[in-house]
Formats: C-alpha cells, sequence, structure tokens
C-alpha cells in the first residue's frame, strides 16, 4: 500500500503497557454492547444481538497462539515492558494511524453526499485483555467495534495470527481488519445497527445469526469501499499491484465455513455470523469494484 505521507489519526488511545484496566465507557450503559458479553469475531461488533452463546461467544481463532514470527508490519511478538510503556511497534502504530486516518477521510466525504457527517471511531490497541464499554476484551475475541462507546478494540498480536496460523500476511490484509471495524461504525451511524438489533430481539437463534451475517458481510463490503476510495495525499491509489489479493487472501481465512471445518470438523450452517469464506471474498470484492455505499445495499 501506498501511503507516502499520509497524515496519522489522532483518534487513538494505546493501552498496551496498561491492559486490564477499564477502558472506553467501562461495562454497563444501555443500548448496544450490553445485552450479552462481548461477543467473539473474527473481524465483528460486541454487541449486536448474537445469540450463539458457545463457539462463537470463545474464540473462533482459538485463541491467539503468540507463536512468534512476523506477520505484515508487525513484529515477532509484543515484547514485556513496565507497566504504563507501550508495548505497540511504532511501525505498526504508524501504520495503523494512517489507515485511520484515510477510513476518517474516505467516509467523510462519502457520507457527507448523503447528509450524514462522519464522527471518527477511536482505535484501541491493547495487549491480551482490557474493559470496553462492551464488557472485557480479550485478545482471543479477535478484533471488534463497541457501539455503546463507538471504540474499535485490537490487541496487534492479531496480525500475527492473521499471517501465521491463517497465512493472510500483508499490509493491505491488516488495513482490512481496521477498515472492517470502521465499517461497523458506519452501519452504526446509519442506523443499520439499530435496526439489527431490533430484528434479532425477535427473532430465533438461527434468524438472528443470519441477521448477523449480513451485518458483517455489509461490513466487509464498506472495507472494499474505503481500498477502492483511498488516495494518498497526492491523490495517488492508496492500493497497489497484489494488495487487494492480500485482502482476499485474508477474507478466505476468517470465513465460517472454513474455521468450523478447522476448529470443529464439520460445518453447521446455522451458527453462521459472519458468513462463509466465499460470501466474505465477495462481499470485499463487491465494494472494492463498486466504488459506494449503493453496491454494498444487496448484500
Amino acid at each position: 500500500m501506498r501511503f507516502g505521507d499520509e497524515r496519522e489519526s489522532t483518534n487513538f488511545e494505546d493501552v498496551t503497557g496498561r491492559s486490564g484496566g477499564i477502558g472506553g465507557g467501562g461495562f454497563g450503559g444501555g443500548g448496544l454492547g450490553c445485552l450479552l458479553p462481548l461477543v467473539a469475531s473474527r473481524f465483528g461488533i460486541g454487541g449486536v444481538i448474537v445469540l450463539v452463546i458457545g463457539y462463537f461467544l470463545l474464540s473462533s481463532l482459538g485463541g491467539l497462539g503468540g507463536s512468534g514470527g512476523s506477520g505484515g508490519l508487525m513484529p515477532a511478538a509484543q515484547q514485556a515492558a513496565p507497566a504504563g510503556q507501550s508495548t505497540l511497534d511504532p511501525n505498526t502504530r504508524h501504520f495503523m494511524l494512517q489507515v485511520l486516518a484515510s477510513t476518517e477521510d474516505v467516509w467523510s466525504k462519502l457520507l457527507q453526499q448523503k447528509g450524514i457527517q462522519y464522527t471518527p471511531t477511536t482505535l484501541v490497541a491493547y495487549s491480551r485483555s482490557y474493559s470496553s464499554g462492551c464488557g472485557a476484551a480479550q485478545s482471543a475475541m479477535g478484533p471488534f467495534y463497541c457501539p455503546t462507546d463507538k471504540k474499535i478494540y485490537l490487541d496487534t498480536e492479531f496480525f500475527n495470527e492473521l499471517a501465521q496460523r491463517f497465512q493472510a500476511p500483508g499490509d493491505f490484509a491488516e488495513a482490512y481488519v481496521i477498515a472492517h471495524e470502521v465499517g461497523h461504525h458506519v452501519q452504526d451511524l446509519t442506523g443499520t445497527l439499530g435496526q439489527a438489533e431490533q430484528l434479532q430481539a425477535r427473532s430465533s437463534e438461527t434468524q438472528g445469526n443470519a441477521v448477523q451475517v449480513k451485518i458483517e458481510l455489509q461490513a466487509d463490503c464498506y472495507a472494499g469501499v474505503w481500498a477502492a476510495n483511498a488516495k494518498t495525499p497526492e491523490g495517488q491509489p492508496v492500493m497497489q499491484q497484489g494488495d487487494f489479493e492480500e485482502g482476499m487472501r485474508a477474507a478466505e481465512a476468517i470465513g465460517d465455513d472454513t474455521l468450523q471445518r478447522e476448529t470443529q470438523g464439520k460445518v453447521v450452517p446455522d451458527s453462521f455470523t459472519h458468513g462463509t469464506s466465499a460470501q466474505r471474498m465477495n462481499a470485499l470484492r463487491t465494494g472494492y469494484q463498486g466504488g459506494n455505499m449503493a453496491a454494498c445495499a444487496s448484500l
């Protein structure tokens, strides 16, 4: 990806040196995010009602193995540091904040066309465990967006897991993770998440899961929309040759069917909450090729 001198977002909290404290809005509060303990995700939302309590409430990734090695811009592992001192690699931090700033620029323009003011989300980088407005944040849950405090929570060791265990390295694979969560924030601002909550509240478990799948696929699509519109300060596309393929490998690796086959040896479609590998790849491609929100409406 070509970011050049792209600015860094200031909507960022680095709590990697003090994980375990109370972050964001803490526990409690009303609305989305407080109906169940945090829902695990392979990029996802904490708080839209998901009625599957077992496998998907635990780590759908099987936990972060911390097996070391490099993944994209991520160092081999987050090193121990004195309490209060960041453990986040400076290069990873710079890249994350450039991606976040780019999403702010793109979505401000796209939502302005719809008469909606874009209020940026905040990205919280933590290590192992922390507390969000939607409940406990743990690395095994994967990255997530919390509608209650409007923040994204990410243990950046997830990038290593994505690169090593799931064989999906690369800077766009990492950017896709962030852009997907920002997509949930866009859904929050446009009222889509609230509508999903209402639908799930009066649905069966299977129907509720189907609603969740649509939400996740749209967030994948929105990640593609961002990538299609992301530009450098000089007006050049941020995406370069081979970048999109990195994102597609990541989307394929984290499909419900692929993960279920790996972790439990069988596929249970009624329990899907994020979509199959094919669906996630199609959603990302649809957004990237369409380049606008309307392209994601039919997912």
